[in-house]
């Protein structure tokens, strides 16, 4: 029971709580901290308007007075834009769009604050402040004024207005033009009204139209932090109008007038023009003569034509000089303003006849002369007897003459001609008039007027008729003239074909060909066609001689020539088969050692002499190796010994045979065959210390090679020793000595010292292949070949006085060896015993010269 009450007393006593709770709840509210600052309720919150997008430019604040939290909304009228943006709890108002005072100065914003469960709504007004962003602008655009010219100066012409949207100092506008050289104009600064400047004067004639331009300027201000003044520019056009202030004037004098012979009267002379000074309202002009006309001139008061009132053979004078008068026109037709200038005109004669050519007989558009080639320059072509005239006076009579032709034969004197004249042609250039050109020369003669409008001419045919003579020489067509010819042509066999020109014309023209030279006696030529060819009884022999040169000259009926030179090549034919010496040939053979065999081929190129060597036939056969092109046999190279030749021939004599073919590789081709025996023999061995190094090192070839590098170093440094030590010594003995040297005389009756030639024999060709063997000695008496003698030295000249110094060696004397010439072909014997002959002679001067080389060297012993 207890328990019970206590339950309802705790419920009664939460229910009474929450029922005084409810009683004393209170809505939030905002500070209210005037429109200065910036947070609080907004309330006549003023904000510049060229604050940037994005800045935070205010703070809501405001409490609950339970010190519950609140929130803060900020929204806009529906329809308008929203310019702010509030943070909800920190009440941070953030400007979200451009402001723009001259499009909406105020704006109603809706703030409100709540804490939950009471909200406070309140309607504020925010003030956009001015910045100085616009700038003035013209008012009644375009400007164009007009204006009379005679505007006295300082007076108003017009009112410039502009207006600026914003306020205060930004939107006060103030006035000046841009100043320009020679400004006629001027501005006040505040009222804006444009006056002509005082001193200034303006003229329609020099400058129709005047443009000006004005800038409008406002007071300044600050925009986003800084002072700033906007200007606009805008440009009057002033027009002037043309008051009468100008007399007339004459346009494009000096004025000139003539009167010619065929005028009539009411001719019209000449047109004066004159035009009213002011363009922009010109009043008519009326002219007249005031003088000068002597009666014989009229003019039109209106169009300003002058006219002839007589016949020109009526006229007294030949110059007049005419005043002629142009006046303004002004109201009720009265004469104003003029201008005064003077006309002359001038009777002249009429250009109506062309310049005319004259010959003997009167009037003639031809001439023609007939005269030998190649004049002498400078010279008269007397030939031609022209005259010109023109029957017109003055200026009208004055032409020039000139020739139209090959430039720079000819040339007219004179050049320019007054009324009449002799015409003269004269030489120029002597080249030009050659007959061979052309027989014929044509010129035209002009004769034009120069000073004359019309500029009248005349024309004449100048032919000269040209007769040859004889100035050219033959022209060969080439320098050279090249042949070939193939050896044993028959005879007149034709060569080549030489041509030469003469331009002359009849005899002089006709060339006449011969030849002459080292070797033209073998050829002809015929004198009218220049064809050469070889004699009727001689061929031609390449072996004999290949090459053929002579001239060739060409001469016309008075003896002027010319050479050309004529190279005739002898082609080789393949006429001469190859020939050996002999149709058997001995030939001895060491193993080891090649025997070579010869033809010889008589043709004279190549291929037709080239030979190749095989063997046709061989016994025994396989043994031998022939080089195709030198000729030279030898053994197989399995045949290394005399044992391996013994088993193969049964003969103990070792002799074989074979036949050897010799072809040359000419078109056809010809070949002939020898017989060759081979004697096979071996090398004497070589025995010693150099022959057992040899035996030892042949498997080793480098090594000799190296030790035989050695040897000829060796010999080579010694020879280099021994001829300096001979140098220096000859170099001592030169010395001028002042000792005085005692020469002793030979007897007279010692018989000079002579030499006999060595020569040199082998009873057997294979002996030259022998090798002697040093340590043998002579001991070979057993070789079935004796060994040929030594050849004996020629005896030695006396020896030297006993005053020779010591240092000094025995001079050496010179000696001659000789050698054994080969066996020739058949054909050349002829010839090679003529080189034997020669060179026995030689043996024999060098002789004769040596032996008195000794005698004179003897005798500087005595």
């Amino acid at each position: 029971m207890k328990k019970e009450k206590k339950t309802h007393a705790l419920l009664f006593l939460l229910l009474l709580h929450f029922t005084l709770a409810r009683q004393s709840d209170y809505a939030p509210y905002f500070y209210d901290n005037g429109p200065s600052s910036t947070n609080g309720n907004m309330a006549l919150f003023s904000i510049s308007e060229d604050t940037p997008v994005g800045t935070q430019v205010y703070i809501l604040s405001g409490r609950d007075p339970e010190g519950d939290p609140v929130r803060y909304g900020l929204t806009f009228e529906k329809g308008s834009k929203e310019y702010f943006r509030v943070d909800s709890k920190s009440g941070n108002v953030t400007l979200i769009q451009e402001l723009d005072r001259e499009k909406q100065g105020e704006i109603s914003v809706l703030v409100s604050i709540t804490d939950g469960r009471n909200k406070v709504v309140e309607t504020v007004r925010v003030f956009v402040t001015d910045a100085n962003d616009e700038p003035p602008e013209f008012q009644n655009l375009p400007f164009i004024i007009d204006i009379p010219e005679d505007t006295a100066p300082g007076s108003s012409i017009y009112r410039v207005q502009a207006t600026d949207k914003d306020i205060g100092s930004g939107g006060s506008v103030s006035y000046y033009l841009q100043t320009l050289p020679f400004a006629k104009f001027t501005i006040d600064g505040h009222s804006g009204i444009l006056r002509v400047k005082p001193g200034e004067t303006l003229d329609y004639e020099t400058t129709p139209t005047h443009f000006v331009t004005v800038v409008a300027k406002d007071g300044g201000g600050k925009y986003k932090g800084k002072h700033q003044v906007l200007t606009s520019t805008a440009t009057i056009t002033i027009n002037l109008i043309d008051a009468q202030d100008m007399p007339p004037s004459f346009i494009g004098t000096p004025y000139f007038g003539y009167v010619y012979e065929v005028s009539v009267p009411g001719s019209e002379i000449f047109t004066v023009y004159a035009k009213d000074g002011d363009q922009g309202n010109p009043n008519p002009i009326h002219y007249s003569i005031m003088n000068g006309s002597d009666g014989v001139f009229d003019i039109n008061g209106t169009s300003g034509c002058i006219t002839l009132t007589t016949y020109p053979s009526l006229l007294k004078n030949e110059l007049y000089e005419i005043k002629v008068k142009a006046s303004e026109v002004g109201p009720n037709d009265q004469l104003q303003d003029y201008d005064i200038t003077m006309v002359t005109v001038r009777v002249v004669d009429l250009n109506n006849h062309p310049p005319t050519f004259y010959g003997e007989n009167g009037p003639q558009s031809k001439f023609e002369v007939t005269m030998y080639e190649h004049p002498p320059a400078g010279e008269i072509l007397r030939g031609f007897k022209i005259t010109v005239n023109d029957s017109d006076q003055g200026a009208n009579a004055k032409f020039k003459l000139r020739l139209v032709g090959p430039s720079r034969v000819l040339r007219v004197v004179p050049q320019t001609v007054l009324n009449e004249a002799q015409v003269t042609i004269i030489v120029e250039d002597t080249s030009g008039i050659d007959y061979e050109k052309g027989p014929t020369l044509s010129f035209k003669l002009l004769a034009v007027e120069i000073d004359t409008p019309e500029r009248f001419s005349s024309t004449a045919d100048i032919v000269i008729n040209l007769l040859d003579t004889n100035d050219n020489i033959p022209k060969f067509t080439s320098e050279y003239y090249i042949a070939r010819v193939p050896e044993n042509s028959p005879g007149g066999s034709s060569v080549v074909s030489v041509t030469a020109n003469d331009p002359d014309s009849g005899p002089w023209g006709e060339v006449k060909y011969t030849i002459y030279g080292s070797g033209s006696d073998l050829f002809t030529i015929h004198p009218s066609s220049g064809l050469i060819s070889t004699q009727p009884w001689t061929t031609l022999d390449a072996e004999v001689r290949s090459k053929y040169n002579f001239y060739v000259k060409a001469e016309d009926s008075e003896g002027k020539y010319s050479l050309a030179e004529a190279f005739v090549t002898v082609l080789d034919m393949n006429d001469h088969p190859p020939e050996f010496d002999e149709k058997l040939l001995e030939k001895t053979m060491i193993i080891g050692t090649p025997v070579r065999v010869e033809a010889v081929d008589e043709d004279a190129e190549s291929p037709n002499n080239v030979i190749e060597y095989s063997i046709m036939t061989a016994d025994p056969d396989n043994a031998f190796d022939i080089n195709a092109d030198t000729g030279e046999i030898k053994l197989k190279p399995y045949i290394k010994s005399m044992e391996i030749v013994q088993n193969i021939t049964k003969q103990k004599d070792c002799k074989w045979s074979l036949v050897v073919q010799a072809r040359d590789r000419g078109s056809p081709s010809f070949s002939t065959t020898t017989v060759v025996n081979i004697d096979i023999t071996e090398a004497t061995p070589l025995k010693g210390p150099m022959a057992a190094f040899l035996l030892k090192s042949r498997d080793n070839p480098m090594k000799a090679l190296a030790m035989v590098t050695v040897i000829i170093s060796v010999l080579v440094g010694v020879t280099v020793l021994i001829s300096t030590a001979l140098y220096m010594r000859n170099s001592k003995s030169n010395r001028i000595m002042p000792a005085r040297r005692i020469i002793k005389r030979r007897p007279r009756d010692q018989p000079p010292w002579t030499f006999r030639m060595p020569t040199i024999t082998f009873n057997d060709p294979a002996e030259k292949f022998l090798i002697d063997n040093p340590e043998s000695g002579r001991q070979r008496t057993s070789s079935p070949r004796p060994k040929p003698p030594p050849p004996s030295a020629p005896s030695l000249p006396p020896p030297p006085p006993s005053n020779t110094r010591p240092s000094e060696r025995p001079r050496a004397v010179p000696t001659i060896s000789g050698a054994l010439a080969s066996k020739g072909s058949k054909k050349a014997k002829s010839s090679r015993r003529k080189e034997g002959n020669m060179s026995s002679a030689l043996v024999s001067e060098l002789k004769m010269k040596l032996e008195q080389k000794i005698i004179e060297s003897n005798q500087g012993y005595y």
